[in-house]
């Protein structure tokens, strides 16, 4: 019996310091390193601190367990189903492990438990030029282009929270 090419698993603390690097060289893939500012600070606090809403998957090799790939997600609600989902915010796999089948298993993994906790759906957004979108469309995902998605950050984010009357108290 052969050994798997690789194992997925929960993100554990001591995993961080590997997502945190990841995640950054997700960022220069996506040419836009300068703007990737995440710590490991901030991420340990994010999924292991007193109310995490991140949460997180690792593909890791089985002979070392050391992390190849992470999936980083979160719950959204759907108002039509009246039930949450999944949404990947990040699915990265180191490129000496692409082709391992890290990425089509971190995916089963959310995947399956989309469908033990009856949640709806598991969505994210792919960059048009990414390549990893023939690999999407090959499990069976489909591109959602009639939505246009809306940010707002920066000023634009101070002028809208200072506009108008203060908010009601919560």
């Amino acid at each position: 019996m052969s050994t798997p090419a690789v194992a997925v698993r929960r993100v554990r603390p001591s995993d961080v310091p590997a997502v945190v690097a990841m995640v950054h060289q997700l960022a220069d893939f996506e040419r836009a390193a300068d703007q990737c500012l995440l710590s490991e600070a901030q991420l340990r606090d994010a999924l292991f601190g007193a109310a995490p809403a991140l949460f997180g998957h690792v593909a890791v090799d089985p002979a070392t367990d050391e992390p190849v790939g992470f999936a980083l997600w979160f719950l959204n609600f759907s108002t039509w189903a009246g039930v949450h989902g999944i949404y990947l915010e990040d699915l990265y796999v180191q490129p000496t492990a692409r082709g391992t089948g890290a990425g089509r298993a971190l995916l089963r993994a959310l995947a399956l438990l989309c469908l033990e906790r009856g949640y709806a759906r598991l969505d994210w957004w792919v960059l048009n030029w990414n390549p990893a979108r023939d690999f999407y469309a090959a499990l069976g995902a489909a591109a959602l282009d009639e939505w246009i998605p809306y940010r707002l950050t920066g000023d634009a984010l101070r002028r809208l929270a200072a506009s108008g009357s203060p908010p009601p108290p919560a």
